[in-house]
């Protein structure tokens, strides 16, 4: 990892309210580009149930010296390919600000799809242009350049869309 104390693990019971509290950060970080408002309690709110109910759901957290740093949502809701056992969606992904430029982003990154092997998509709202450069550098990095490209146009998700197979951890050799 780094000289830090990090930590990357799957998300406890214990994570589910700070989670949801950086959920809240990372929509507004988003707000000028994510069409959403407050609702009546000034929260963007987000419904996190999923992620402890169905076992395609997998939540992140990352932590610093004993903070919470950052997280990562995957789900199986491809936008390219086939949905299947081995299908994963990068759903939400953040760092605070404090730990950005670090490369914390990239360590978590590695983790998640280390941890969940099989057929990947991360995908960029169009307007994000720098998480498509993160992105880009990130998965060619862990892929090698084995990835390919999609711009989407239509439907209720716009954006691009990376796809790549991520290795098990024994095969990783980055």
């Amino acid at each position: 990892m780094s000289d830090s104390n990090e930590q990357v693990r799957p998300a406890l019971d214990d994570d589910r309210l700070p989670l949801a509290r950086m959920l809240e950060l990372y929509q507004h970080d988003l707000s000028d580009i994510w069409d959403q408002d407050l609702d009546s309690h000034g929260e963007y709110g987000y419904e996190l149930d999923a992620y402890w109910r169905d076992p395609r759901f997998h939540p992140f957290v990352a932590v610093v010296n004993g903070r919470y740093a950052g997280f990562a949502l995957v789900d199986a809701a491809l936008k390219i390919g086939r949905p299947s056992d081995s299908a994963h969606w990068m759903a939400q992904f953040f760092i605070l600000k404090k730990y950005r430029r670090a490369g914390l982003g990239g360590r978590l990154a590695r983790a998640v799809f280390a941890a969940l092997p099989g057929q990947w998509e991360v995908g960029q709202m169009a307007d994000n242009l720098a998480a498509q450069v993160f992105w880009r550098r990130v998965i060619t990095d862990y892929s090698g350049g084995a990835f390919t490209e999609h711009v989407l146009t239509e439907g209720w998700w716009q954006g691009r869309v990376q796809c790549f197979t991520g290795a098990a951890p024994a095969d990783q050799t980055r």
